[in-house]
């Protein structure tokens, strides 16, 4: 009998997966070229590659008259920045693994405090059904695809508020049936994923032909972060996405994405941050916090020291009659919005202060920041050592008009990359987090079937 010879299935199966890697790796190549040419035609030139036109150029490049485009101070390098996010919607791939259910998987909370973590997972899955019609038409979805092969990482969709809902007893600190359901879902994936590493013996990558795998995890009661070393291959080669972004907890500022901790108690943002800034810009009241005492060790002698203290303007509550009318009105009346980290470094109040637009104080330690790849927080936000909350008044008044006003300003020109969207629109904070993970992305080269390596 004549006729060719069939590959084996193994060998077929490591040769398509070595030509995929090969063409991921290849495309992220020419991102990465791509944004250094960009960068360095800013450093050898003295002037902008665009016209300015007040916060946003007008681009005349393809994106259309008027289409907002990066510039300012409160950008690192708003033209590395602009090509980086060019790039992400010309080439950035992810693929959605379709195991597990809601509630655990594939949805989560899109109001309260939890916002940002359902808010990210139920867009995704907007963009995966997106994509799956796509791909029947015979187009392509944004993002989005359907093909292993092609993606540059991959998305667990667990929600860890919803598993935290369902399975974890408050007050017992047991974190084993959270750390069971992920290791379990991690197993599903690997049986059921033929593009899954299976491999025995030395720790394998979880993705050996396309790249490590995106994790949402979100920072809940001391559980997320803590929850992602359920299984080593997720802890070891995930780019983890966090809201307790804490350094002295083990967040890797060059692996991990520190996520903004919103919180949207109706799901939607509060009409009161809607409504036009004060008259004049007056703002009489010097700085402003509202909140539990009893809630890690920061907030404790912060109202130690300035709680009912009302003299020079500081105004500092454990509790504020009025409920969240009075409460963000006090913030769009205030210069300065106190952020203290609570049991956790990030503070909802940091993106609240960017909507009321009012500078925020950050005062945590270890915390790094949303976005700080691509946005100077000094531009447009203080930053205050615990140590130095007794003299947090003098610090705040010690800031010179000009320089206040610079950095109120800037907290407009940021507010964009912390609104949510629905459906998302370009550099919103969904956006803007798909984009840090690019980033993480594109220092991270893959090799077949040799380890990771980093740029």
């Amino acid at each position: 009998m004549g006729g060719g010879s069939a590959a084996h299935p193994a060998a077929s199966e490591k040769a398509g997966g070595a030509a995929g890697l090969l063409e991921v790796e290849k495309s992220l190549a020419r991102a990465r070229a791509a944004i250094r040419r960009s960068a360095a035609a800013i450093l050898n030139s003295s002037s902008p590659p665009f016209p300015p036109l007040g916060n946003s150029l007008v681009f005349q490049g393809g994106g259309g008259s008027g289409e907002f485009v990066p510039s300012g101070e409160v950008y690192r390098n708003p033209a590395a920045f602009y090509r980086s996010y060019l790039e992400m919607e010309r080439r950035f791939k992810v693929y959605v693994y379709e195991e597990g259910e809601p509630p655990l998987a594939h949805a989560g909370p899109c109001k309260g405090l939890y916002t940002t973590e359902g808010r990210f997972i139920n867009a995704m899955e907007d963009l995966r059904r997106a994509a799956a019609s796509a791909t029947a038409g015979g187009g392509r979805g944004l993002f989005l695809t359907e093909d292993p092969s092609r993606a540059h990482a991959f998305f667990m969709p667990f929600s860890v508020a919803m598993m935290v809902r369902f399975a974890y007893r408050e007050g017992s600190y047991d974190l084993l049936p959270l750390r069971r359901l992920v290791a379990g879902y991690v197993r599903s994936v690997a049986a059921r994923q033929p593009f899954w590493n299976r491999s025995a013996g030395t720790p394998p990558l979880p993705q050996t032909w396309v790249s490590s795998p995106l994790t949402l995890t979100r920072y809940l009661a001391l559980q997320g972060p803590h929850v992602s070393r359920a299984d080593p291959r997720l802890f070891f080669n995930s780019i983890r996405v966090l809201c307790n972004a804490n350094t002295s907890e083990g967040f890797d500022p060059g692996r991990d994405v520190s996520l903004p901790e919103i919180n949207l108690r109706t799901g939607e943002l509060p009409v009161e941050l809607l409504l036009p800034p004060p008259v004049g810009g007056d703002r009489p009241i010097l700085a402003f916090f509202a909140g539990a005492g009893d809630h890690g060790p920061i907030r404790p002698a912060l109202l130690r020291h300035w709680r009912g203290r009302e003299e020079g303007g500081m105004s500092v509550h454990e509790q504020l009659p009025g409920g969240a009318t009075a409460y963000y009105g006090m913030m769009r009346r205030s210069r300065f919005c106190l952020c203290p980290s609570g049991y956790e470094v990030a503070s909802p109040r940091v993106a609240e202060a960017v909507y009321a637009g009012c500078v925020p104080v950050l005062i945590s330690e270890g915390y790094v920041a949303p976005f700080g790849d691509v946005l100077r927080w000094e531009a447009f936000s203080l930053a205050v050592a615990p140590p130095e909350i007794p003299r947090l008044r003098g610090i705040l008044t010690a800031v010179p008009e000009a320089e206040y006003r610079r950095l109120q300003a800037n907290v407009g020109k940021v507010k964009r990359h912390f609104l949510f969207n629905s459906p998302p629109k370009r550099f919103d904070v969904f956006h803007m987090i798909l984009h840090s993970v690019w980033l993480r992305r594109l220092n991270i080269r893959l090799t077949w079937p040799n380890p990771t390596t980093h740029e």
